[in-house]
């Protein structure tokens, strides 16, 4: 009964493809692409100038975020995210689609899908896919920059979604929400290191469970069938029936935990949004588990 109520999480390229070529895009279905790249790979907006889905706009995670927070990609205040998410042509009655061209598939879609949602936006999805498979399917792409007619947003942050550092600190003794790490294994466990991150060790908040979020998404990109993805929490032990708290190391792959959950039925995942890069910086060292041998921070 729940999943009929759930507005749909995805869409195909097949459907976008439809929706661009019948002129569909425009206050009421916008497209973003929320591609983002780690410092001395790609340039994502680069690659936006340079091709795109048709009528498409930027969605800058690195604009849209708390930039005073010492911690990796913050949720902005609603202020912030209503006048950034509105200059881009987004009002609360409008479908958005978002997408990025990570060669995964999907990577920072899933954030912006669920930065959406915690600010009480509930007619968004995630171009299933993303832009790996709409290139491969040859859809049509462009350079040209779509110039939006500015719209009104209301955020209202929802607050079930979303966790702070007390509120799972407190989860340690309660053990009211089951969690769930989606870094890669080695990570999790602390035998590899975090990239590009300086005075940060690996390894997971004590009883949480490891998920890797490539494991949702098939070879070709696609996210896994519900069918796979409740086989996969199960055998996890991860009942989808019970509270849930999804982590990683920024709040962003952890948001496929959430995106994965949805597909079954569960749309109550909330996000630990400080993740592991608050965890290590803030916890008392009793709660963190790890393998980890490099230099001590």
């Amino acid at each position: 009964m729940v999943q009929q109520l759930l507005y749909r999480a995805l869409v195909s390229t097949k459907w976008l493809a439809e929706s661009v070529r019948t002129g569909k895009l425009g206050p009421s279905l916008r497209v973003l692409d929320t591609s983002w790249y780690p410092p001395g790979t790609r340039e994502a907006r680069r690659e936006y100038l340079e091709r795109h889905v048709p009528g498409a706009s930027f969605f800058d995670i690195e604009e849209c975020r708390d930039t005073t927070s010492p911690y990796e990609m913050m949720l902005p205040s609603e202020e912030g995210f209503a006048d950034y998410v509105g200059r881009l042509g987004i009002s609360n009655n409008t479908h958005v689609v978002v997408y990025d061209g990570d060669n995964l598939g999907s990577f920072y879609a899933p954030r912006a899908w669920w930065m959406f949602r915690v600010f009480g936006h509930r007619t968004v999805s995630v171009l299933n896919g993303g832009f790996r498979n709409w290139i491969k399917e040859g859809h049509p792409v462009t350079a040209e920059l779509s110039n939006p007619e500015p719209a009104k947003f209301k955020a209202t942050l929802d607050h079930s979604l979303l966790k702070t550092y007390e509120q799972v600190l407190e989860n340690l003794k309660s053990k009211r929400f089951q969690l769930v790490d989606a870094r890669s294994q080695g990570r999790y466990l602390g035998t590899e290191p975090e990239p590009d991150a300086v005075g940060l060790d690996s390894g997971h908040i004590r009883g949480s469970v490891n998920m890797p979020f490539t494991d949702f998404l098939t070879v070709e990109g696609f996210e896994k069938s519900p069918e796979e993805l409740r086989t996969m929490f199960e055998a996890k032990n991860v009942d989808l029936t019970q509270p849930l708290i999804a982590t990683c190391r920024k709040g962003v792959t952890a948001c496929h935990v959430a995106l994965a959950a949805y597909l079954c039925g569960k749309p109550d995942v909330a996000v630990y949004d400080g993740s592991w890069s608050e965890w290590f910086r803030r916890s008392p060292p009793e709660t963190r588990v790890s393998q980890w041998k490099g230099e001590k921070a």
